[in-house]
């Protein structure tokens, strides 16, 4: 049952990864943390590391599912290059201090400011202007010096709640005059130099505590991260077709209504 749950939610995070640019991470981490506490012994060291355990997996399944999301609109002509190049560095830097932080922290720290993230993202969305619809308009770069403190920003927060680039990215982007779709195409690339970046660091770091046993690398579970992509790329493959009929009001309504979803899920587990 374990793996049937983590298949299908696979494909799910593919098709969220497509519509919303999430990478996946929204959907990975609040079931694999939900799985392995249960699946697990409570006083295992596996059960107590579940939260680590579900960021580094989610983050590395990330490289992957943004990877082909990024290909696929990149040869659909969806990504604007100069937007997503000033921003690669600083999101590096920043998930090197975001892994490490994760790391270092414990397990239900990082839940409880997951959570957090997550209501502050939701109520900004709703009650502050520019996000919810988004006055008809050209598209406004940001500046060289806005690009490196908000992709260091992007990089850390990603990193440490192993949740990808967009819950920061796409209200960014939506606040610039970017319509949904657009918003959601420059999440993808946006989210792979975190995942790599911080992928490294998990598996560097957690050399340091015991070792978890068969299947693990470090944090990350490779059953689970197998599982995950296989089915975040079916997904990719099933919901792209869907992106030129969901108008951008809908899609708006619909990335918010999915973080509300998550945020109840890991606020009652």
């Amino acid at each position: 049952m374990f793996w049937l749950i983590l298949s299908v939610f696979g494909i799910i995070s593919g098709i969220t990864t497509v519509l919303f640019g999430f990478g996946g991470g929204f959907i990975a981490v609040p079931l694999l943390f939900t799985l392995i506490s249960l699946a697990f012994a409570p006083d295992s060291f596996i059960a107590q590391s579940a939260m680590h355990i579900a960021v580094a997996t989610s983050t590395t399944a990330m490289i992957f599912g943004a990877g082909l999301a990024t290909y696929r609109r990149h040869r659909a002509g969806q990504l604007s290059l100069s937007v997503v190049k000033p921003l690669l560095l600083p999101i590096a830097l920043g998930a090197i201090a975001g892994a490490v932080a994760a790391v270092a922290s414990h397990g239900s720290w990082i839940r409880w400011v997951f959570i957090a993230y997550l209501g502050l993202t939701i109520l900004d969305a709703l009650f502050r202007p520019g996000f919810m619809r988004v006055p008809a308009g050209q598209f406004q770069p940001l500046s060289a010096r806005a690009n490196l403190a908000a992709g260091f920003a992007l990089g850390l927060i990603a990193a440490f709640l192993g949740v990808g680039g967009s819950v920061l990215s796409v209200p960014l982007m939506r606040r610039r005059g970017a319509a949904m779709s657009q918003a959601s195409a420059l999440a993808n690339p946006l989210s792979l130099p975190m995942a790599v970046t911080a992928s490294a660091v998990y598996l560097v770091l957690a050399w340091q505590s015991p070792p978890l046993g068969w299947g693990f690398i470090g944090y990350i579970y490779l059953p689970a991260l197998a599982i995950l992509v296989g089915g975040s790329w079916l997904g990719i493959h099933l919901a792209t077709p869907w992106l030129k009929n969901i108008s951008d009001s809908v899609h708006a309504r619909a990335y918010i209504s999915l973080l509300i979803l998550m945020f109840f899920i890991m606020l009652v587990i």
